[in-house]
């Protein structure tokens, strides 16, 4: 434990100078005028990514190695900043390229990094914060879908005579037989082609000629080995095969032990952290909580009394969006606080007037200024950077201080966190009170007349919105989730990791872009949009509080390349439920008008149990342009109106994700769909590296270790046009377990998966291109072409 402590402070101590000196290149304390060259901001924003994406990977790293709990907190707290950020550099990155895919080969270069650098970690903690949750959805599921306890389920058993149910036991113990004298001749044959094949036939030699035969025979066996052994590790070292993964060494071992009674140390310190909280609160409340109420109530009347002489009137109380009585105590005059309050006030009125002015003017010269201010780009302010700021500072002047092996609770810390705490919600309630004696002073000494605010406030609550009808008030939560899991809506999620989603970084993709070609997406790439857009947001709930989060996120794409997977891995990473929704099961549940009931049912219990993920299979149904044979009661688009309906349902602060999944998006009507569908991934099948990855992965998955002789690469080239599930299925086919007990003897061949391979179908160009002309059409493609349009008349304007 003490080397991890060490290390630990190495990294955080590297990671501290690192974020110091990016904050300072971030947000400089100079003056930085608006910007031009557009490339050059592009690079700006992202090299300023990649940074602090290595910033995050370190203190990820620092937060797993941590035990101290209020140390781990202050790096939670910069961990969930450096979140945010992330996510505003690449929607800033986006807004600047109009492309959800970037390419950094040239940056990587200059920084010193490798393709896997750009991979963004999944935090550990963001599944480790749903544990318990976790477990409490398996027992609702256990207990709900098999209430009796009972291991499996009990099959209905058909009624038999005893005349067929004796026929059906001769005939199985007689195959029984077959199988086992048809085994037991397999290895008499062998057995007596061995004795026949290597049986001893004595020869007239002498001892002498004898031991040099053996001699002969033994340095000849260890030549060939040692030939071959050499011949491996060279190809090795040159990279033409890979390395065999080497078993867990006893350092490794240990450092699993190590990290396995680190996880239980922390939970006990945290433990002992929650309980000491209320403790040091409430102990705090109660010898100093009283003398905090009087020392306040005296300060503010007080200052009533400055402010009447120096003004001749009581003044206004501060509003509690201004601070309340906290604004009244920082070292200024009445003169002066008054003076703020009403410049406040001014301040307020201004805005509300040009909202006004804006809502009233709208349209072509909304159009005309934003295009006017887009010409010059300035750094906008960060949500999150003071967030980061705050925490480094804390973790820079408190902790540098204190012992680093310190593991337990320090008292003295948090009795003056808690001492802060207090104060702030003694100081709220001694506002109320004084509020009112405010009033009531006023009114005596004053004489002012209560104002008729109590009727602007119900005029104002006339002009409220209705709200919507709940369809299932009169019932409970537990009901509700039974009915989903019963129906099958409510789902677990199958147990996939996102790194089980194999893909490779694209190494053209800079390279085609400089020839003008827009260049397909890699898997990587998807994999690393999906952590950003899906897993960060509904795994961290101070990321929702300050950053506008996708709700509504399509991935398009052809059969097999790993929609549903990805699907299956964002609720495993973060331990989301998963709702299943699909056209096809809602055309046999919940009939005619039930879609609108069903909807309001998923949404209600998705918002309740948050982190959630509705996923829309087969999105395309629900947006036909044309009404199906079948009739309206079955048609899937009855589900479009309910849909727009429920996700206005959803808040900026709900966990809540809504996932369609697409294989022909070409047969829905485009503009509906893309207004439900905020953003969309089109996800391409996989290149050559991507494909020669796959099947390496995938053998080695399914217990077969690719040997020297089985040519992975002509594999991955005859298999242009096949996706992620074609591979699979191949290897499958192949991989039977009677083929596996023979690869010592007979290793595996490229050629026996081209049968299996010629069954199916891949991917033709014509359907690879109906997906481009689609995406072309959708809103966000249309923006960049206009973008690219736009920026080829400037440069030609300039050569003119």
């Amino acid at each position: 434990m003490m080397t991890s402590h060490s290390s630990s402070n190495r990294k955080w101590a590297a990671a501290h100078g690192a974020l110091q000196d990016l904050l300072q290149d971030d947000f400089p304390v100079g003056p930085s005028g608006p910007q031009k060259n557009q490339l050059r901001i592009f690079q700006g924003r992202a090299v300023l990514y990649l940074k602090y994406l290595q910033i995050f990977r370190s203190l990820e790293e620092v937060y797993e190695q941590l035990v101290q709990p209020q140390r781990r907190q202050v790096v939670r707290m910069v961990l969930d900043g450096l979140t945010g950020r992330l996510l505003e550099l690449k929607s800033q990155m986006v807004e600047l390229e109009l492309s959800e895919f970037h390419y950094f080969d040239e940056l990587l270069l200059d920084l010193k990094m490798t393709p896997k650098d750009l991979e963004i970690p999944v935090p550990r903690y963001l599944l480790r914060d749903q544990i318990q949750l976790l477990r409490d959805k398996q027992t609702m599921f256990t207990n709900i879908l098999d209430p009796q306890g009972s291991s499996h389920t009990v099959s209905s058993v058909q009624s038999m005579t005893l005349e067929d149910a004796i026929c059906l036991l001769q005939v199985s113990e007689r195959a029984r037989q077959g199988r086992t004298r048809a085994q037991f001749m397999k290895v008499l044959v062998q057995s007596e082609r061995g004795i026949h094949r290597y049986s001893w036939k004595p020869n007239n030699l002498t001892p002498a000629q004898a031991a040099i035969r053996i001699q002969k025979v033994w340095r000849g066996h260890s030549q060939r080995n040692r030939t071959s052994r050499q011949r491996t590790e060279e190809m090795i070292f040159l990279g033409m095969i890979p390395a065999e993964p080497p078993g867990p060494s006893s350092s490794q071992l240990q450092a699993q032990q190590v990290s396995v009674g680190r996880r239980l140390i922390q939970d006990q310190n945290e433990e002992q952290y929650q309980r000491a909280q209320l403790s040091v609160k409430q102990s705090v409340l109660d010898v100093e909580g009283s003398n905090m109420r009087e020392t306040l109530q005296e300060q503010i009347r007080q200052w009533f009394i400055e402010c009447r002489d120096v003004t001749g009137k009581f003044p206004e109380f501060p509003a509690v969006e201004d601070g309340g009585s906290a604004s009244l105590f920082s070292h200024k005059t009445p003169e002066q606080v008054s003076t703020e309050l009403a410049a406040r006030e001014q301040e307020r009125e201004k805005k509300k007037k040009k909202k006004e002015q804006r809502e009233k003017r709208g349209g072509p010269e909304k159009k005309k200024e934003e295009t006017q201010e887009g010409s010059h780009w300035m750094n906008p302010l960060s949500s999150f950077v003071p967030e980061v700021m705050k925490g480094d500072k804390i973790c820079s002047d408190v902790w540098h201080r204190r012992d680093d092996q310190q593991q337990s609770v320090d008292v003295q810390l948090l009795r003056e966190e808690k001492r802060q705490e207090v104060e702030q919600e003694v100081r709220l309630q001694v506002d109320e009170l004084m509020r009112v004696e405010l009033k009531n002073l006023k009114l005596v000494v004053d004489k002012i007349k209560k104002t008729k605010k109590g009727n602007r406030k119900k005029k104002k609550t006339k002009k409220k919105k209705k709200r919507e009808k709940d369809l299932t008030a009169d019932r409970s939560l537990q009901s509700l989730y039974e009915e989903l899991i019963l129906e099958g809506f409510l789902i677990q999620p199958m147990s996939i990791k996102l790194s089980d989603y194999i893909g490779e970084h694209s190494y053209l993709g800079s390279a085609l872009r400089q020839v003008n070609i827009e260049p397909m997406p890699s898997l990587s790439d998807v994999r690393q949009l999906i952590t950003l857009y899906s897993v960060l947001p509904l795994g961290s709930q101070a990321v929702l509080k300050d950053f506008p989060a996708v709700k509504t996120l399509l991935l398009a794409g052809p059969s097999g390349v790993g929609k549903k997977m990805l699907v299956h891995a964002i609720c495993n990473e973060t331990g989301a439920h998963l709702f299943h929704l699909s056209p096809a099961h809602l055309r046999t549940r919940y009939p005619g008008r039930g879609a609108a009931y069903l909807l309001h049912l998923i949404f209600k219990v998705a918002r309740e149990l948050q982190p959630s993920v509705v996923w829309i299979e087969d999105a395309e149904k629900s947006f036909y342009r044309k009404t199906l044979k079948s009739g309206r009661e079955f048609d899937p688009r009855r589900m479009k109106k309910n849909l727009l309906k429920s996700l206005k349902v959803l808040k900026l602060e709900d966990r809540v994700l809504v996932i369609g999944t697409t294989r022909r998006p070409f047969d829905a009507d485009t503009k509906p769909f893309c207004k439900v569908f905020k953003k969309i991934l089109l996800i391409p099948k996989p290149d050559y590296s991507s494909r020669l990855v796959l099947w390496r992965e995938l053998l080695c998955r399914e217990g077969a270790e690719p040997s020297s002789g089985l040519d992975l690469s002509s594999l991955a080239k005859i298999t242009d046009g096949f996706t992620q599930g074609h591979i699979l299925q191949a290897v499958r086919s192949v991989l039977r377990p009677h083929r596996l007990k023979k690869l010592r003897l007979q290793p595996l061949t490229a050629a026996e998966f081209i049968q299996s391979l010629s069954r199916m179908e891949p991917v033709y160009r014509e359907e690879e291109e109906a997906f481009k002309v689609w995406f072309r059409k959708t809103p966000e493609e249309e923006e960049e072409q206009r973008g690219q349009k736009e920026d080829d008349e400037e440069v030609m304007n300039k050569i003119k």
